[in-house]
């Protein structure tokens, strides 16, 4: 059987190299006589694996010393409660929703104080990101929220927002090491890694240790709290081994393609190849306000619903799987994410110009 072409939003493609590699070592890791998969998470070895996991993704991303890196459970909706049990000092936030996932996260943080919702693209079906030069930032916030690449709409914020001195926090889910993030910027900045970095089961958690505080609010887990997961290197408990042990080998493939600078050249090449033919499409339409468009998810349409599942159908067949839109907007939508291979992009163009010629 020859690999498809992923569009997938997640769980998305990984690069063959890494794949190749975990496959080599699945049933003896390094002469452990074991896979990683049935290896005690209190060994030395996993201790080791973990270890070069956390100074790879520090060397790529340039973090700081009096920054923690997590590797946790629960995926990114679960940091939705975990991030204003842990910030909310004052029981106030300030949420920039762009769509589901900063929406949700918004409605989840409303259990544990007052959210003000300062700028939304609701009022666009999330086609655009708001003006955020000049937020009314509300005095008493402890922290300003965003998510900065939105999945489902295809948009992304090209500058962050002026939070006036106030913590930035970040669901970088899918957008996470597509580029460099200048991580200072950032209070947390934290993502689900089953779109860019690894497999399902796994979210890295990036945060300032001023923000890693005994007095968070009253009836948080202990599972939940920062601290307790930052005293202990993320092995209080059984962590998601096999995942941060991929995720390990994805940052050393993304170090050998020369780091994330090289690595956002590249996903801009991906991203103009499609975005160009959708400009000039007759057919296919793209929704997203053209300087908000992310390098990751490109949400394009037809505007004939039949048309639409025909050409999903027909992708599929051919080798180009998962281009069915999300539920709630219908349409379709290309993720091309790291491990997408340009030359995944350029065959889907010439598949929907084919396409376009046969149902014109």
């Amino acid at each position: 059987m020859s690999r498809v072409y992923n569009f997938s939003a997640g769980p998305a493609m990984l690069p063959v190299e890494v794949l190749k590699e975990a496959a080599s070592e699945m049933l003896d890791y390094q002469g452990s006589g074991m896979s990683v998969m049935e290896m005690s998470h209190r060994s030395q070895v996993f201790q080791n694996i973990i270890d070069e996991a956390e100074a790879d993704l520090r060397d790529l991303l340039n973090i700081p010393d009096n920054y923690k890196v997590l590797f946790l459970q629960g995926g990114a909706s679960q940091q939705f409660a975990a991030v204003p049990m842990n910030l909310m000092k004052n029981g106030v936030a300030d949420y920039i929703v762009t769509g589901q996932w900063s929406k949700k996260a918004a409605q989840e943080a409303e259990k544990y104080g007052k959210v003000n919702v300062i700028a939304s693209s609701a009022d666009k079906t999330f086609s655009y990101i708001p003006d955020c030069s000049d937020l009314p930032i509300d005095d008493d916030a402890d922290y300003v929220y965003i998510c900065e690449n939105n999945t489902i709409y295809g948009t992304k914020y090209k500058e962050l927002p002026n939070t006036k001195g106030k913590t930035l926090v970040a669901d970088v889910s899918s957008c996470f090491l597509s580029e460099p993030h200048d991580v200072e910027k950032y209070g947390v900045l934290y993502g689900g890694v089953q779109k860019n970095i690894g497999p399902a089961g796994v979210v890295i958690a990036i945060i300032r240790e001023d923000l890693i505080r005994d007095d968070v609010l009253p009836g948080t887990p202990t599972m939940l709290k920062y601290k307790t997961q930052a005293d202990k290197g993320s092995l209080y408990n059984t962590p998601p081994c096999y995942g941060i042990y991929i995720c390990g080998k994805v940052f050393k493939w993304l170090k050998k393609q020369g780091g994330l600078a090289a690595m956002k050249e590249h996903n801009e090449k991906k991203a103009k190849i499609l975005y160009d033919y959708l400009d000039q499409s007759k057919m296919f339409k793209g929704t997203v306000v053209p300087k908000d468009r992310s390098l990751m998810n490109v949400p394009f349409v037809i505007g004939d619903k039949d048309l639409e599942a025909k050409f999903v159908k027909e992708a599929d067949a051919a080798g180009f799987v998962n281009l069915k839109g999300h539920r709630t907007v219908g349409g379709m939508r290309a993720s091309i994410y790291n491990a997408m291979p340009i030359e995944g992009v350029e065959a889907l163009v010439e598949f929907m110009k084919k396409f376009e010629k046969e149902n014109a």
